[in-house]
């Protein structure tokens, strides 16, 4: 990590940057990418944010990441319709991770190999995030009320730690992108 102030986790990203453990994760992502995503032409453009200047990916995170938040704030509070307004937004936060998870394996065959250790790790930490949300629009789905405010609390924390990982790559490592 480059500049400014070091938190508290800095270390640990950084280890997890050199960490050759990480690499057979790290080679099921990349050939996950290759079958996945296009290599070149207007769509691949198109997906790495091209039109947009910047990844498109980054710009889609926010997308279940906030259905997600909001969920959260609807079970908090819990105002009338709370219930199946919350497992809808859950519901749309999970239809919305598949753009942004296409965005992001395109993204990854642009990675050197120090990021693509900690992008493997946000990619397996998100969708474990993911998976939880689809157990929560079951449950809540199925009237099981209480276990999907449980399930969803536990895939935002996946999703936020998930978050953190991704901002790491984005912003923290200051490595130019090797094609793969």
């Amino acid at each position: 990590m480059t500049g400014g102030r070091r938190g508290p986790l800095t270390g640990v990203l950084e280890r997890l940057e050199r960490s050759e453990s990480a690499d057979g994760l790290s080679g099921v992502v990349l050939r996950a990418a290759r079958q996945v995503t296009p290599t070149a032409g207007p769509l691949y453009d198109e997906l790495r944010g091209r039109s947009l200047g910047h990844p498109l990916h980054a710009a889609l995170t926010d997308l279940p990441v906030g259905l997600w938040v909001g969920a959260a704030l609807l079970d908090l509070t819990r105002p009338p319709g709370h219930a199946t307004a919350a497992r809808r937004l859950v519901g749309l936060g999970v239809l919305s991770t598949v753009p942004t998870v296409v965005t992001g394996l395109t993204d990854y065959r642009a990675l050197t190999r120090s990021a693509r250790r900690v992008a493997a790790v946000h990619a397996t930490t998100n969708g474990v995030g993911n998976a939880l949300m689809v157990s929560s629009w079951v449950a809540r789905r199925s009237g099981r009320q209480r276990t999907g405010v449980l399930l969803s609390t536990a895939g935002l924390a996946a999703a936020g730690l998930g978050a953190l990982l991704g901002g790491h790559v984005a912003l923290g490592m200051k490595e130019p992108a090797e094609l793969p």
